[in-house]
């Protein structure tokens, strides 16, 4: 850990003053306050969600010295806010380090904050090791509103359902989530609770391929290989207005695998099936060794192959919390009108 780290913490609260100052004015107090891979000290981050600081570490531990270091320095910025550090350096991305005794409970509690006039819920240790909401993709989530009026929305791997919730707070007409977990889907739920929403949401426990086969009209057949399906929600082939599609990097199921370097198409062609023509498709993809042009050549491949086409595309930015040195952040999102 550098010595310099309280200078490092410094200089990337005041590149972060004017934009704190926007996100406070639209009702938002949650976003990054150090984004250690491009400001100085890689793995580490610092990011508020609301009335708490939470610190985590991909790459090594963080020295007690250090993290005493850079409570110290936060202290007089956001007076009151707890700190709670999360050690993930560890395999499999696990929070691996204890917690002092009088922090545990706090660390537990159930708290609130804000993002664009959205209220969402936030704890600092639960049963999974990520935040309830990524704070990268507030990007994403703010053209989604800015898209979503009247229209239908598909938020496909919702996990707490902050797009799907976001766009009925911004008056869309009709939003289904669809995520595997049942513990993330609860989530989501709890959260359309601590909004006045004027639509209500549907949330469907489901595998991803297993629902958009059914959406897109190819049906979803019992049996795969030889092996009999496990059983799934039946849903009727219906098409969206708006898809958003944000995949994990790679995961295996029944129903199919989920690859973001080898094999997008898979889950891109039924999602496409699922979007309306002329609709919407925002696409997402989180690792960072998939350059843009060739996942962006890949896409528009896979468009044609579908029989539909990419008539305009335009790609989302993380915003300014979430610096990059090239203009080439890890998380690509991409709008296309198909």
């Amino acid at each position: 850990m550098p010595a310099n780290l309280t200078d490092l913490l410094s200089s990337a609260l005041e590149a972060r003053r004017a934009l704190m100052a926007q996100l406070h004015a639209e009702q938002t107090n949650a976003y990054r306050l150090f984004h250690g891979s491009v400001e100085g000290e890689s793995g580490l981050s610092v990011d508020r969600y609301g009335d708490a600081l939470l610190v985590q570490t991909f790459h090594r531990p963080l020295p007690p010295e250090a993290l005493a270091a850079l409570e110290a320095f936060y202290a007089p910025a956001f007076p009151g806010l707890p700190v709670f550090y999360n050690d993930r350096s560890q395999s499999n991305s696990r929070i691996s380090n204890a917690l002092a005794p009088e922090q545990i409970a706090a660390a537990h509690e159930p708290r609130l904050f804000q993002e664009m006039g959205v209220t969402y819920r936030f704890q600092a240790r639960h049963a999974g090791q990520d935040p309830w909401l990524f704070l990268d993709l507030r990007a994403g989530r703010r053209r989604v509103m800015q898209e979503i009026a009247g229209k239908s929305l598909l938020n496909l791997f919702a996990y707490t359902c902050g797009v799907g919730i976001a766009a009925a707070k911004a008056g869309a007409a009709h939003v289904v989530n669809v995520d595997f977990s049942e513990s993330s889907i609860a989530i989501g739920k709890e959260n359309s609770r601590l909004n006045d929403l004027p639509v209500r949401l549907r949330f469907v426990k489901s595998d991803v391929f297993a629902a958009l086969r059914q959406l897109s009209g190819q049906g979803q057949a019992q049996m795969v290989r030889g092996k009999r399906m496990p059983p799934f929600p039946k849903m009727e082939a219906h098409p969206f207005d708006v898809v958003f599609l944000d995949p994990p990097r790679y995961a295996k199921s029944p129903f199919g695998v989920v690859d973001l370097v080898n094999d997008y198409a898979a889950l891109f062609k039924p999602a496409l099936l699922s979007t309306l023509e002329g609709g919407t498709l925002i696409c997402c993809n989180n690792v960072a060794e998939v350059s843009r042009e060739g996942w962006l050549d890949l896409l528009e491949r896979s468009a044609r192959k579908a029989g539909r086409e990419i008539r305009e595309f335009e790609w989302i930015a993380p915003e300014a919390d979430f610096p990059s040195y090239d203009g080439q952040p890890p998380l690509k999102m991409v709008l296309l009108r198909v």
